[in-house]
């Protein structure tokens, strides 16, 4: 079994993980159409299919074929130990629960079963068995941070406030882990009524750039304990940092209103749902998504209207590829004051992925309505159009934008880029030329602005020293980059250095073998560079790659005669 290793978390939270039984296990759509009745012939193939399907991404006919073989071999540690995480992963929590139960007294009796079987336990309010499974969750491996989180909020459940702190200490010795260590001794304190001790905390977590939730629940703090005037500083810091988002909206709204007794995080229960959607998120970031997972189907057993666990849970799913998935999480937050908006737009992406166009327009149209000063569901609804290639109703969607944006700023130097493509998709070059120019003041060392539009202008034979300078600032901006060394070599080419155009987009080729322009271009090259036989390979090169997008035609007409003789090379 492979690792599930992805990339190095800060604090080499993936490296705890590599070699779990989820490790290398993708699961998958061949499966999935399968009648739910169906069974294997035998254990055997119950457990080859299972393995299949967890290759081919399907968590539901992974599970059901695993626990088929299960059912077959029930004394089998393995498969029981696959089954209880496919069943998690793929949200059936009490299915999980009862596999968990099965697994202690296995050798090194595993930390995802005694975490669930814990929260499971406090759940239900039974805490002495609760207090039992976290005693078993070891110091070591995942344990350095779901051992501390687990075992101070049960001591907090029991209101043993400070017996808590002390159970959550070994994570402030963890790199890398005291921002989560202090909120959530913040949060601990803040239920004790200890709101000093509190507030001491919470700066802590926000003396930096807060993530949304830090913001929420230090926000809410604020507002309970006569902070109005610094929870709305916070706020608005927040927002000036994320322009685009609507995320702290209704805190800000909330702000004319009397301050609310609700906490975000009301007692114990909620507070280990709060820790292990921290643990899921960061592991989420990291692209550890198996074991972010779990945490987030836990975290959702314990609190089921955590939002942004929901979220969690649609991303992860989205990520994959799983978009059905993804559509119900995110249907499910549509009318959700904090996240309804980032749901939707969301839901429309999956929707787009899905290839299902008409569906993520039809919700674009209506978050574009209804929010008319904004301008990030009719930017996605103009790429939308643009990659179908509806580049009219593309151009229609960015100018709605731009309208609503006024004078542009350096950010939205993407949404002229976008607009500009389509423009000189319609052949309406000098819009698409004056958007590009726009942008470039908004972004001067923008390697794309200086790439398209040094590129455009050496194909249409202007401006070709200005335009060589530009698309060679972009390639010492992008060396590898492929299509931008390629518009160099192409510079070059119409420049008749015909010599270093062959340099260039060689390199061009290399970075990107298989695009037909530049083994088109590479070709133009070495014909005007007397190889000929290498000429003729690369035009067959370009004709074999032809995209709908290629002149299928002019490259077959080169093949047959070549090139005809001049001094240039302009076309």
């Amino acid at each position: 079994m492979t690792s599930f290793r992805r990339r190095l978390l800060p604090i080499s939270l993936a490296a705890l993980l590599a070699g779990g039984v989820f490790a290398g296990a993708t699961l998958a759509p061949a499966f999935a159409a399968s009648p739910p009745g169906e069974t294997a012939g035998s254990a055997t193939g119950s457990y080859l299919a299972g393995r299949y399907a967890q290759h081919q991404d399907d968590w539901t006919a992974a599970a059901r074929f695993t626990a088929q073989a299960l059912a077959a071999d029930p004394d089998d540690q393995a498969l029981l130990r696959r089954t209880f995480l496919l069943r998690l992963g793929e949200g059936r929590v009490d299915d999980a629960i009862g596999y968990a139960g099965r697994l202690l007294g296995e050798q090194g009796e595993p930390q995802m079963a005694l975490t669930l079987l814990a929260a499971d336990a406090l759940a239900k309010g039974r805490l002495d068995e609760a207090d039992g499974y976290a005693a078993r969750l070891p110091a070591d491996g995942l344990g350095r941070f779901i051992t501390p989180l687990t075992r101070a909020w049960l001591a907090t459940s029991r209101g043993k406030t400070d017996e808590a702190l002390a159970a959550l200490e070994p994570l402030a010795a963890v790199q890398g882990f005291g921002a989560l260590y202090n909120l959530h001794a913040a949060l601990i304190l803040d239920l004790a009524g200890r709101s000093e001790d509190a507030a001491a905390r919470y700066v802590k977590v926000t003396d930096t750039e807060a993530p949304l939730r830090v913001v929420q629940i230090v926000g809410n703090f604020m507002m309970r304990t006569g902070k109005k005037d610094e929870a709305r500083k916070l706020y608005e810091t927040f927002q000036a940092n994320n322009p685009d988002g609507l995320l702290v909206e209704p805190a800000l709204d909330a702000m004319a209103k009397a301050p609310s007794d609700a906490r975000p995080v009301p007692d114990a229960r909620s507070g280990l749902a709060e820790a292990l959607f921290d643990l899921g998120s960061a592991l989420h970031h990291e692209n550890a998504d198996e074991p972010a997972l779990l945490f987030g189907r836990i975290a959702l057993h314990l609190r089921d209207d955590l939002a942004l666990a929901h979220l969690l849970i649609g991303d992860i799913a989205a990520s994959r590829g799983h978009h059905e998935e993804a559509l119900t999480a995110y249907r499910r937050l549509a009318k959700d004051p904090l996240l309804g908006w980032t749901a939707r737009m969301r839901e429309a992406d999956s929707l787009a992925r899905m290839e299902r166009n008409d569906d993520a327009v039809a919700v674009l149209k209506a978050l574009s309505a209804e929010r008319p000063e904004r301008t990030d569901a009719v930017t996605r609804l103009g790429d939308i159009y643009r990659y179908a290639k509806r580049y009219d109703e593309a151009i229609s969607a960015y100018t709605t934008a731009l309208d609503r944006i006024g004078a542009p700023q350096e950010r939205h130097w993407p949404l002229l880029y976008a607009r500009a493509m389509s423009y000189e998709k319609t052949k309406q070059w000098p819009l698409a030329e004056a958007d590009l120019q726009t942008a470039l003041k908004l972004r001067p060392d923008e390697a794309s602005l200086l790439n398209f539009l040094g590129y455009s202008w050496i194909d249409r034979g202007e401006h070709l020293d200005k335009a060589r300078a530009m698309v060679e600032r972009a390639v010492e901006l992008r060396p590898r980059d492929g299509y931008i060394v390629d518009s160099l070599g192409w510079a070059l080419y119409k420049l008749g250095d015909f010599e270093g155009a062959v340099t260039k987009l060689e390199r061009a080729v290399e970075l990107k073998p298989g695009d037909p322009t530049i083994n088109d271009h590479l070709g133009d090259a070495y014909w005007r560079a007397g190889r000929r036989n290498e000429a003729r390979f690369q035009w067959t090169r370009a004709l074999r790659n032809a995209d709908e997008d290629t002149d299928k035609s002019a490259i077959q007409a080169k093949l047959d005669e070549g090139l005809a003789d001049r001094k240039a090379a302009a076309k």
